[in-house]
């Protein structure tokens, strides 16, 4: 029912139009967005998906993922999934996320964290963080905080604060 492809350049009109239908304009102002900013998705990581419906093929869902250091552990954020909304319920979102888990854990991932409502992404394998283990860079309700492992034992390696990774030029600053 839903085709996933990666994502290329011509998609990003209709991913923003996708977005904004899905979130509104209150998604700039999530926690989340702030480990976005001057950050950019993992390219192989960005995913669209596709449906024909009466013979025409429209893009109904687009999925990202983010590099984040997850409490000194260098892992990905996920998100924002979007679905159309007429759509929702029907698999799609599932589907790239499976396929972009999969994928991920192909490029050698360890952890994925996300902000989200917990019984719909335990069906990806996401569960809570364990109290007091990571912060985010603002307020964030801490059953929405979840975590997946691409290797097990990735979470107990991980410890205090979700943060942007270093850009290229504080990592040649420090001497890293």
């Amino acid at each position: 029912m839903f085709d996933i492809e990666a994502e290329r350049p011509e998609h990003g009109p209709a991913i923003e139009a996708l977005l904004d239908l899905s979130f509104g304009p209150g998604r700039y102002a999530k926690t989340a967005q702030r480990l976005r900013e001057g950050n950019r998705p993992v390219p192989e990581l960005c995913y669209v998906a596709f449906s024909d419906e009466g013979g025409e093929r429209n893009m109904v869902g687009s999925l990202s993922f983010w590099p984040v250091v997850i409490g000194g552990v260098p892992g990905l954020m996920l998100g924002p999934l979007a679905v159309e909304p007429r759509l929702r319920g029907k698999g799609c979102g599932i589907k790239l996320m499976e396929r972009g888990l999969a994928d991920a854990k192909k490029l050698g991932y360890r952890l994925v964290i996300l902000v989200g409502d917990a019984p719909y992404y335990a069906r990806v394998g996401f569960g809570p963080v364990p109290p007091g283990r990571l912060t985010m860079p603002g307020p964030v309700d801490p059953s929405r905080l979840l975590f997946r492992e691409l290797d097990i034992g990735a979470i107990a390696q991980a410890k205090g604060a979700i943060v942007k990774p270093p850009s290229s030029a504080e990592v040649k600053a420090s001497g890293i």
